[in-house]
């Protein structure tokens, strides 16, 4: 039976999709439109739809979710949409990514909210009875991949993001996330909240000594304000930019932002995340 990927196409699924067929599992890509999918492994899904959820999930080994970037509205009106879809259908397996909210620091002021889309998708999942796991990166290293942040990083030696210089981040890649739900999805013993990224985190010394050694010269950290930060990303995302902004300010009222080790990933399925370095190579691959 198969592995239904939602995001297929996409930076955090598209990883996870590849994995899984080369290990020669049966994996097919939840998209909207499966014409402009290259391969026939595909299924037509919209989270809109509880029927095509319901058809797509219908006999699944396992079914990878992951909410879409849009408003918080319609992230509610997925969630619940998958809930229903999964406790009709009885999948296997899910597993969730919550795509860097923190949803295992009960009294942090970063912990999403009970009403949160991420919190009511967790929640349903638990209530239906099927097992699953919640893979919880924190920071993506694509981030700084953004051509105002790479492209300084490239042409001037300076690698700037919105987080202080001795700030603690468990950064971790979407191969990191994908490596770690493919042993999820085929392992149905690990169940609860599995965090993704580095233990103990990267300051921002370990970024750039990772960017140094791939561009074999100096890289020196500037720390950027979040309505810095804004600014240079506002051309490109446009309204979304208020909510990255509010995460970062969020962010710099907290000591770090840093996985437990006990429900890490290396504790939990002796995954470790890439370095720096590592994953530099690959995104030159």
């Amino acid at each position: 039976m198969p592995f239904i990927i939602h995001g297929a196409t996409g930076a955090q699924g598209g990883p996870l999709y590849a994995s899984l067929r080369r290990a020669g599992l049966d994996a097919v890509a939840a998209v909207r439109d499966v014409a402009k999918f290259p391969d026939d492994t595909a299924v037509s899904i919209d989270n809109d739809s509880v029927d095509s959820l319901i058809s797509a999930y219908r006999g699944a080994d396992g079914v990878f979710i992951h909410l879409p970037q849009t408003s918080e509205a319609g992230r509610l009106q997925h969630a619940r949409n998958i809930v229903q879809a999964i406790e009709t259908a009885k999948p296997k397996r899910i597993i969730i990514s919550t795509n860097g909210a923190i949803v295992d620091q009960p009294g942090s002021a970063l912990q999403s909210s009970d009403d949160s889309a991420i919190m009511v998708l967790i929640r349903g999942v638990q209530d239906s009875g099927v097992s699953h796991a919640v893979v919880a990166p924190r920071l993506y290293l694509e981030n700084l991949l953004l051509p105002m942040v790479f492209g300084p990083a490239q042409s001037e030696g300076v690698l700037q993001y919105p987080v202080a210089a001795d700030y603690a981040v468990s950064w971790s890649s979407h191969l990191d996330v994908a490596e770690a739900a493919h042993k999820l999805l085929v392992d149905p013993t690990v169940s609860g909240v599995v965090g993704i990224g580095h233990q103990p985190g990267l300051v921002s010394a370990d970024l750039a000594e990772g960017f140094s050694q791939q561009f074999g010269r100096d890289i020196r950290y500037e720390a950027l304000l979040p309505e810095a930060f804004g600014d240079l990303i506002e051309p490109m995302i446009g309204p979304a930019t208020a909510s990255v902004v509010g995460l970062y300010k969020a962010l710099a009222y907290a000591p770090d932002n840093v996985i437990r080790q006990e429900t890490s990933a290396q504790e939990v399925l002796g995954l470790h995340p890439m370095s720096v370095q590592q994953w530099l190579n690959a995104m030159q691959d």
